[in-house]
């Protein structure tokens, strides 16, 4: 892995978010999306502003503009993110540019543009109420306005067909005006904004590619929570197979938003006590978050004969599998096969396991996720869980999961969680006894772990080993 980047709770690029995971303290605040709620949330800290001059400095000045105006937060996150990886190894654009189709851009997104979905769905709402309104019991009076605008429409292009084209579009606008003021009629509902299609699932690894001036495959996968392992995945399979020497991986999410917040609630995996809800304590449930992970893993021979420098931890091997047999409820099975594929692809053996991070979102599910655990590894694993500390990004918490394990092994330390020892449920106890807690410790020898499980039993597992 050669480059890095993060927007998430509290931390608006990757050095402070490594500056914040060495504290035990929550990220979490109230949510403000309902009003008086009992809601916590992971609010990214994030000015989109910061990148500015990048941009401009490579683009148009309206570029920058354009993408303010229009991208949703998940692009944003993903664009500010990919910017701050590139920095972490000088050269890194200039390579991926020159890389042509061997540079891959994979970087998903777990529920998409949730607050332009929103906001264009109010307005078409509201637009057709007033449309509703305004023609009823007017059918002969409709048609006749329709078949004006189906005239308009009609307008062909003439001529050199740029100039033609921008010379009919505007004929169009001035004539529907018109029209309009004729009638006095109000929009017609299918006047929504075309933001819609600008905010589409691959918008964020589109808009990285065309930013980084990236030539290979760019397209979003989506596994909910294991959105980043699988691209993880995909990215090193692209590698070995030799179709690409570099790939842009990543996920990002929206900001906290009520229909997000509401949804997971209503599901009964969501914390309303108005308290962090720590993984492997109470069980009470999870806290939504936003933000984003982008991370720019390639061919480890090729990067460093470059002169990049590896960052973190070499992540081995990705085990995926599915449950095939229920929405949210993870099976025993299917996390089981995602951990057993991994293992194999890295050669290796439960026991030189020495760390764990956890997909542990604070309800009864760490249980069974321990027990699942416990099935295959040995007692001595150091085993973690952070989102009570960020909250549970969709699709970009287990990036941040795998972040903070990298960044510890680098330095030598795991980062502290909001776990205290006496606050450790004690079914979890009977099951392990060996915790991250609240001072952290040093990393043990041996290889690392990280599990994901995502809505529709989608599994991902990352074993990775320290650099070499």
């Amino acid at each position: 892995m050669f480059g890095w980047g993060i927007v998430a709770p509290k931390s608006p690029d990757i050095a402070a978010f490594q500056k914040n995971l060495g504290s035990a303290e929550s990220w979490l605040s109230a949510f403000d999306g309902f009003g008086p709620n009992n809601f916590l949330v992971g609010t990214p800290d994030f000015r989109f502003s910061d990148y500015q001059n990048w941009i401009e400095e490579r683009f148009a000045p309206r570029h920058f503009q354009k993408l303010k105006e229009k991208m949703d937060w998940p692009a944003q996150y993903a664009i500010g993110s990919f910017i701050q990886a590139l920095a972490q190894n000088p050269g890194l654009e200039a390579e991926l540019q020159s890389l042509g189709q061997q540079a891959h851009v994979y970087v998903g997104t777990g529920v998409g543009s949730l607050d332009t979905i929103y906001r264009a769905s109010i307005r078409l709402q509201e637009t057709q109420q007033r449309w509703d309104a305004f023609w009823a019991g007017r059918s002969k009076e409709l048609q006749e306005y329709l078949a004006e605008l189906a005239e308009i429409e009609n307008l062909a292009i003439e001529g050199k067909i740029e100039a033609g084209k921008l010379h009919a579009i505007r004929e169009k606008e001035k004539r529907r005006a018109k029209v309009q003021e004729k009638w006095n009629a109000p929009e017609p509902p299918w006047t929504v904004s075309a933001d819609v299609i600008w905010n589409i699932h691959n918008t964020p690894a589109a808009q990285i590619s065309i930013l980084g001036k990236i030539k290979g495959l760019a397209f979003a996968p989506v596994a909910a929570c294991s959105t980043f392992g699988v691209a993880l995945r995909l990215a090193m399979r692209a590698i070995e197979t030799g179709d690409a020497k570099a790939v842009v991986v990543g996920a990002t999410d929206p900001p906290p938003h009520p229909l997000l917040v509401g949804a997971f609630y209503t599901a009964r995996v969501l914390s309303a006590g108005g308290n962090v809800s720590v993984p492997l304590t109470r069980l009470q449930g999870t806290h939504v978050a936003g933000g984003s992970v982008v991370w720019i893993v390639g061919d480890f021979d090729y990067m460093t004969a470059k002169g990049f420098r590896p960052l973190g931890m070499e992540p081995l091997a990705v085990g995926v599998s599915s449950d095939a047999e229920h929405i949210i409820t993870p099976s025993i099975e299917g996390p089981k096969a995602a951990i057993w594929g991994a293992l194999d692809d890295a050669d290796a053996k439960p026991e030189n396991l020495a760390s764990w991070d956890l997909h542990a979102t604070a309800t009864p599910g760490d249980f069974s996720e321990m027990a699942t655990f416990r099935s295959i590894f040995p007692e001595p694993v150091l085993v973690a869980a952070r989102k009570g500390t960020f909250g549970h990004g969709m699709s970009a918490g287990g990036g941040w999961e795998l972040t903070a394990q990298y960044l510890g092994y680098e330095q030598g330390r795991l980062f502290p969680t909001p776990l205290k020892k006496d606050e450790l449920n004690e079914s979890i106890r009977q099951v392990h006894g060996q915790f991250v807690f609240d001072a952290g410790c040093e990393t043990p020898a041996g290889l690392a772990g990280k599990l994901s499980m995502g809505i529709g039993g989608i599994n991902a597992c990352v074993i990775s080993r320290p650099l070499r």
